[in-house]
């Protein structure tokens, strides 16, 4: 028998805590009982006249006469109550025992004071239920909510985060189609985990946090994943979110307690999914210079400077808003090293979708590449979407495997939404037509413009039509001719309405907007502009209260009426261009209309043989 064995059997056995739990809350169920009871004894108090007016009428069954009080309990439930009570009345009423007696009623008389024990419950009834709580919330706080139900009440401040042991990790880096320079940033850390004491005997420094830094759906939470399974570490995982509460202080003894849990099985990886919402800039612009957010900020800061040397811990955070992050959070020594997880190029967009295809029933002529290519702009997220839309058509048409034709229409729905009845008129539809036929012609003459993929007339999501361009490669910057191209293509459905119908409608509500936009970030933001020439006049971020207000624009109101008298000469002059373009091809413009009121929608192909051959595009 070994020593601590010797000290467990030496250790007198302490009692059964839980019976004392259910002795406390049995207390505190009859105190509780018999409070309702008093409560639920309530009758209808009534007076004299109406009592011998229903001893006349027999709906008395039993009388308690006690003192000058009378109780009783009716024949039949009247309204909502089967007890009364009333009073004597001062004078001597001779006339209600031989009443009594007529109707054969039951009749008890006591003494009119009230018994000890009863007087004595009343009184320590509110005691009993004060000194329940108070032992019950005691023996939580003890316990940290360990041994109730759901972690009881105070177990708001034990750590939400969620652990999944190595073994239960089922994905790994073959999993993860691209990200292939975030894997290969990664691996450092892999290694580290898997031998920390070759990093330690030469003196290196591993990085105590790693920021991930990409677009929603980029596979962020996936890959933080995968990395601890290929470092056969256990994974604790939480979102930002999940630390703070309403109450001060909660989120930082989360932390602690998550740290601590880290230790205890340490080496470990911890990942805090969308870090920005407690590891915003502390700013005293909101006025909340000390709140439970900074507070929980300030803990995890604390907790990676506390890390020790021999400490196997690295920890994982995700954000897609890297520029509002705390610069103490991002400072070498705690998350100074951003691995980047881009939105997938073309030949990633293959090989995701190859990944998520794996586990439906595709048809063996499927070919990913016309996909891969019309999805630029696409995420990891979009395109397993992409892949279980094409799955649930495939099964809701009764087909057995999945082929590119259902590829192609779920891409439509992502892309532009569900088919959706819209009843249109004959004048409305015609006008549709030429909106969507605008759009297209001033995209097939711009020179710098995307290629022409589809042109429908079919109502998708809230458009009554829709023009969509693919561009042929990815890209990365725009240049100023792009844009300027971009804007007229906007425009172009309003002017081929004014010219057509001599008069514009409310349905290029949505193209003014986003022209509008293009136009003020190319003047205000990236320079496009000779007038002001090659200065920015961003605005301060609005994500932080108060702190616009404070710092105000960053620019005069000369400046900011320059700006907009730029951007509205940006927009006229690009709606003079388009309107050119439109009346000099007035005769393709028909035709395009003509064959959408005819087919309702017009593949790349069907534009090529109505227009021919576009030039090479710039």
């Amino acid at each position: 028998m070994t020593e601590a064995e010797d000290k467990k059997q030496a250790t007198p056995p302490r009692p059964n805590q839980h019976v004392m739990d259910i002795f406390i809350i049995s207390l505190m169920f009859f105190a509780m009982l018999s409070f309702f009871d008093f409560e639920q004894n309530s009758s209808q108090d009534i007076p004299y006249s109406e009592f011998k007016q229903r001893l006349r009428d027999n709906d008395i069954e039993s009388v308690l006469i006690r003192g000058d009080k009378i109780t009783g309990n009716y024949r039949r439930p009247i309204g909502d109550f089967i007890q009364f009570d009333t009073t004597f009345p001062p004078m001597e009423d001779y006339d209600l025992f031989p009443l009594l007696e007529e109707n054969d009623i039951e009749v008890r008389v006591s003494s009119a004071e009230q018994s000890t024990w009863t007087l004595l419950l009343i009184n320590l009834l509110p005691w009993l239920l004060i000194i329940g709580i108070f032992m019950m919330s005691s023996r939580m706080l003890r316990s940290g909510g360990k041994g109730f139900p759901g972690g009881g009440v105070f177990s708001f401040t034990k750590s939400k985060a969620r652990l999944t042991n190595k073994e239960d990790i089922k994905v790994s880096y073959d999993d993860i189609a691209g990200l292939k320079h975030a894997k290969e940033d990664l691996s450092e850390v892999i290694d580290f985990l898997r031998n920390p004491g070759k990093y330690r005997a030469i003196g290196a420094k591993i990085p105590k946090g790693i920021l991930l830094i990409g677009p929603p759906g980029t596979g962020k939470t996936m890959l933080a994943r995968a990395t601890a399974a290929e470092a056969g570490v256990p994974f604790f995982s939480i979102t930002g979110s999940e630390f703070v509460e309403m109450f001060v202080g909660v989120g930082a003894s989360r932390v602690r307690d998550m740290y601590k849990e880290a230790r205890e099985v340490a080496p470990a990886l911890i990942f805090i999914d969308e870090i920005d919402s407690v590891g915003r800039t502390r700013s005293s612009a909101s006025g909340l210079g000390n709140d439970e957010r900074e507070q929980t900020l300030n803990q995890i800061l604390s907790e990676m400077d506390g890390f020790k040397g021999d400490e196997a811990i690295v920890v994982i955070a995700a954000t897609n808003r890297p520029d509002v992050l705390d610069s103490a959070l991002t400072r070498p020594g705690r998350f100074d090293r951003k691995v980047i997880l881009d939105l997938p190029q073309r030949e990633a967009r293959l090989e995701i979708l190859k990944v998520h295809a794996r586990n439906v029933v595709m048809a063996s002529d499927i070919d990913f590449e016309p996909i891969a290519a019309a999805t630029v702009g696409f995420s990891g997220a979009d395109l397993a979407n992409l892949i279980n839309e094409a799955a649930l058509l495939c099964a809701r048409e009764g087909k057995s495997e999945v082929d590119n034709s259902f590829l192609e229409r779920a891409r439509d729905k992502v892309v532009l939404g569900e088919k959706r009845e819209a009843l249109m008129s004959i004048e409305e539809r015609e006008r549709t037509a030429y909106h969507e036929a605008g759009h297209a012609l001033t995209a097939f003459h711009m020179p710098y413009a995307d290629s022409l993929r589809k042109v429908s007339i079919i109502p998708r999501g809230m458009a009554l039509g829709i023009t969509e361009q693919t561009p042929t490669e990815d890209k990365f910057t725009y240049g100023q001719h792009y844009l300027e191209d971009r804007i007229s293509i906007m425009l172009g459905g309003r002017c081929a309405e004014q010219l057509v119908f001599d008069e514009v409608s409310s349905g290029a509500a949505n193209d003014l907007q986003q022209a509008t936009t293009l136009a003020r970030h190319m003047i205000s933001e990236w320079g496009m502009s000779d007038k002001l020439g090659p200065l920015s006049f961003h605005s301060p971020d609005e994500s932080f209260p108060g702190q616009q207000m404070l710092a105000g624009k960053g620019y005069s109101e000369h400046t900011a009426e320059l700006i907009d008298e730029e951007v509205s000469k940006l927009i006229r002059t690009n709606e003079e261009r388009t309107k050119f373009i439109l009346a000099e091809h007035r005769d393709e413009l028909d035709s395009i209309a003509a064959a959408l009121l005819e087919k309702e929608s017009l593949s790349e192909q069907d534009l090529i043989e109505l227009l021919g051959h576009p030039a090479a595009k710039k």
